[in-house]
C-alpha cells in the first residue's frame, strides 16, 4: 500500500511517497484534503493567527479549525511553529543547504535522526543526484563545523554536499 505524506511547511509542499506503508504505524497519516491544504496555506503567512479568524477566511467552523490543526499536528503534518528573524537582526547565524546522498536501506533512521537535530531547520526528500536537503542554522562556524561531521557520521549518509548562504537575494 502507498501512502503520501507531508513532510513540512515550506514555499512549496513538498510530499514524500512512502512505499513501504504499514497499517500498524503509530499515526497513520490521515490524507490531506483542501480544507487541510488551505488551513496550511493561511499558517504559512501568519501562524499565530486565531482559529476564529481561521475558520472565518476558511468558511469553516472554529471547531472544525481546532479539531484539524490538532490532527495536523498529532500526525506530524505540522511539525513545530516558528517565527522568520531578520536577516540584519541575526547576523552571527551561519545558514547552509546541504545536499545527502543516503544508504537507501538506513533512509528512514538517517531520516528520523536529522529530524531530531535542532540545527536542521528544515528538511526535503527530492529527486536527482542527492537524497535529501537540508537546511541548517547554527550560531557559530565552530557549531557548523560540528553539525557537519555529526551529519556526515550518522550510520546511512554516504555524501553530502554543503553550501553557505550568504545573503537574501
Amino acid at each position: 500500500m502507498q501512502r503520501i505524506r507531508y513532510i513540512g511547511i515550506s514555499d512549496k509542499l513538498i510530499y514524500h511517497i512512502d512505499n513501504n506503508f504499514n497499517q500498524s504505524d503509530k499515526y497513520p497519516m490521515t490524507p490531506l484534503d483542501q480544507t487541510d491544504l488551505d488551513l496550511l496555506n493561511l499558517l504559512k503567512v501568519d501562524a499565530r493567527v486565531t482559529t476564529t479568524t481561521l475558520a472565518a477566511k476558511m468558511g469553516v467552523a472554529r471547531a472544525t479549525v481546532k479539531s484539524r490543526l490538532e490532527r495536523l499536528q498529532r500526525d506530524g503534518v505540522i511539525q513545530r511553529f516558528t517565527i522568520d528573524v531578520s536577516t540584519s537582526v541575526q547576523t552571527d547565524t551561519v545558514r547552509a543547504v546541504m545536499m545527502i546522498e543516503l544508504e537507501g536501506n538506513k533512509s528512514r533512521a538517517v531520516i528520523a535522526t536529522l529530524r531530531r537535530k535542532s540545527e536542521v531547520s528544515e528538511l526535503h526528500t527530492t529527486n536527482g543526484t542527492w537524497d535529501l536537503v537540508a537546511r541548517l542554522e547554527t550560531t557559530s562556524l565552530a557549531d557548523f563545523d560540528r553539525v557537519l561531521r555529526e551529519i556526515r557520521e550518522i550510520a546511512g549518509v554516504l555524501n553530502s554536499e554543503t553550501c553557505l548562504l550568504l545573503n537574501r537575494a
